[in-house]
């Protein structure tokens, strides 16, 4: 019976992580340090000190899904920052944008930014998909999520390399450095409320 009950409680946790999240598929790219992760919402270090003085969003250029060119100037004036990574694959993803949208409307005058991150919009070589930008930008159209979504760039591929689901939801201040710890799968509006405030309550300190 015990052994039963086990197998019972595996293949649920199993089906929970299954509806939360996806699984990425395969990257060519190098690796390099990702950011600390959770696969629930409690907070762990984010690195050492000097992990953290270089931060994992310090310096990057990319662009985003209209064309313009960007950088870790985003991140000035903000006093939090929440990255979602996401794939155009990932119903759990898409699932939650709209609730991320509304998210990035209400805490503006906070201090606080969403950005996305696009995981999937690569071809095996580097090379951008225009057949996968134009589906990241129906999706973002048709769930609201009006944020700054980024196209990886070679100076984001070893921190793409580095995360194995998503979505994965991870936050840096103004430098670029994390805060907290990195939270896997998707969630509803509420938690992800408390989340951010708890982070902001983190930076503040």
């Amino acid at each position: 019976m015990k052994r039963k009950f086990t197998a019972m409680l595996a293949a649920a946790l199993s089906l929970t992580l299954l509806l939360s999240a996806c699984t990425q598929s395969d990257s060519s790219v190098a690796p390099s340090p990702a950011p600390s992760s959770s696969a629930d919402t409690t907070q762990s270090s984010a690195g050492t000190d000097s992990e953290s003085s270089v931060g994992i969003l310090s310096s990057f250029a990319a662009e985003d899904l209209d064309g313009n060119s960007i950088d870790q100037s985003i991140l000035e004036g903000h006093t939090l920052t929440m990255v979602n990574v996401w794939a155009t694959f990932c119903t759990p993803c898409i699932s939650e944008m709209p609730e991320l949208g509304e998210l990035a409307e209400e805490y503006a005058d906070k201090g606080v930014q969403i950005v996305g991150l696009i995981s999937d919009v690569l071809d095996r070589d580097g090379s951008v998909s225009e057949t996968q930008l134009d589906t990241a930008r129906e999706i973002v159209s048709s769930t609201g999520a009006d944020y700054i979504h980024i196209i990886p760039s070679a100076d984001l591929y070893g921190l793409l390399y580095q995360i194995t689901s998503v979505p994965t939801t991870f936050f840096v201040d103004e430098t670029g450095a994390q805060v907290g710890t990195a939270y896997l799968g998707a969630r509803e509006k509420d938690d992800w409320t408390v989340i951010i405030d708890e982070m902001l309550a983190e930076v503040s300190k």
